[in-house]
């Protein structure tokens, strides 16, 4: 993600004001996000501007046919999420309760090295999710 372009969005597709709408969005994410919650910031931030959300699939399906963004499935209904192919990758503990993705802070694999029967194995990538209660949903069931 360190080619920029011209305009300071990465090099390689054509960058018209809705796909930066689309990119800045997942820049500011903080999580994966739905398209619909794309479409939604997008909206909300570009007031001025009539989008589809099928236009914002279409989006999100270019950025991944390049390369800058993951797509993965939510837990549970397999709802599709996005988020920017950063050089970082983060983990998220996942709430079963509200669904809410709560990054770790470390991966615990940093430091892994696998020795297997057939001998080394080089890791170049891996997905870690955990699911359990996030802090309000654990007091709520608490109170069950």
């Amino acid at each position: 993600m360190d080619n920029k372009g011209r305009c300071g969005y990465p090099a390689g597709i054509k960058w018209t004001k809705q796909r930066k709408n689309v990119y800045d969005v997942l820049l500011k994410a903080r999580e994966p996000l739905t398209a619909s919650q794309i479409y939604g910031r997008v909206v909300r931030e570009d007031s001025g501007e009539c989008y589809a959300v099928s236009t914002i699939y279409r989006i999100l399906n270019n950025f991944e046919e390049n390369g800058l963004v993951n797509r993965d499935a939510w837990m549970g209904d397999g709802t599709a999420v996005y988020e920017l192919n950063r050089a970082e990758h983060i983990h998220y503990a996942v709430c079963l309760e509200c669904h809410k993705r709560i990054p770790l802070q470390s991966c615990p694999f940093a430091h892994m090295h696998l020795n297997t029967e057939a001998g080394d194995f080089t890791v170049t990538g891996h997905r870690l999710e955990l699911y359990g209660y996030c802090n309000e949903c654990s007091i709520a069931r608490k109170k069950m």
